[in-house]
């Protein structure tokens, strides 16, 4: 009986926290949002919305959208760092797996292959590497092949077209979990039907979010089904 009571009181001080009613970093304090929003686990497509709003308490209102993005190849899985919002038999993100992680990350420094007054932009330069390797320390950073050396598997980020124009997405991971690494918002080539774990959109639309992002945003990536679990998502 006593514990019973014991029992009940815990609840009544600390009741159980609903999946609906999570409203994780950097989500909560941020003030533009970029949502990207997919029918299912599976497709690799997806619908791409911007959003700002006065405060971190604020109502959101829309700011750009929706126009359509492509995704993984095989769709999304939840990253490490947001498993916590996953249901049983949804999928987690691991290297290779050809998805985007669902999660909420923020978005970094845009990057292109032409020079630009952008600030904090990078220009990808020959030998500029993003480091997929899960022996290297440097994993799931952007660094030059002279720092890393030969050996170091990595992405050669100058070489690849899509990288025309792009923002780094501030993906949290680690080598040991592989769990996916240099994840991207980056141009869609035409007949591309999906990517290797980023976000592609048309050219003009990714110059449209780095000068969205400039102030600092955060990049949200669900599927429809999860958009419950977190209660501070635009209405």
């Amino acid at each position: 009986m006593r514990i019973a009571t014991f029992a009940a009181l815990v609840a009544f001080v600390f009741p159980p926290v609903a999946l609906g009613q999570t409203c994780p970093e950097p989500l909560a304090s941020a003030k533009r949002l970029v949502l990207v929003v997919a029918d299912d686990f599976t497709t690799n497509k997806a619908s791409l919305q911007r959003f700002e709003r006065d405060a971190p308490n604020g109502a959101w209102r829309m700011a750009g959208g929706p126009i359509s993005a492509l995704i993984g190849l095989k769709g999304m899985a939840w990253s490490q760092s947001f498993r916590s919002l996953a249901k049983r038999g949804e999928p987690v993100k691991y290297d290779g797996d050809k998805r985007i992680p669902a999660g909420i990350y923020k978005i970094g420094r845009p990057f292109g292959l032409a020079a630009s007054k952008r600030a904090n932009y990078l220009q990808l330069r020959e030998g500029t590497v993003c480091v997929d390797d899960v022996l290297s320390p440097a994993y799931n950073t952007i660094i030059s092949r002279a720092e890393v050396g030969p050996k170091v598997h990595g992405e050669n980020m100058w070489r690849v077209p899509d990288y025309k124009q792009g923002l780094v997405v501030d993906y949290p991971t680690q080598a040991l979990l592989r769990a996916g690494s240099c994840i991207f918002i980056h141009v869609a080539l035409p007949g591309k039907t999906g990517t290797a774990g980023c976000v592609a959109l048309a050219e003009a639309e990714v110059i449209a979010l780095q000068d969205f992002a400039e102030p600092g945003a955060v990049l949200a990536v669900l599927p429809k089904s999860a958009l419950g679990r977190v209660s501070c998502l635009p209405n």
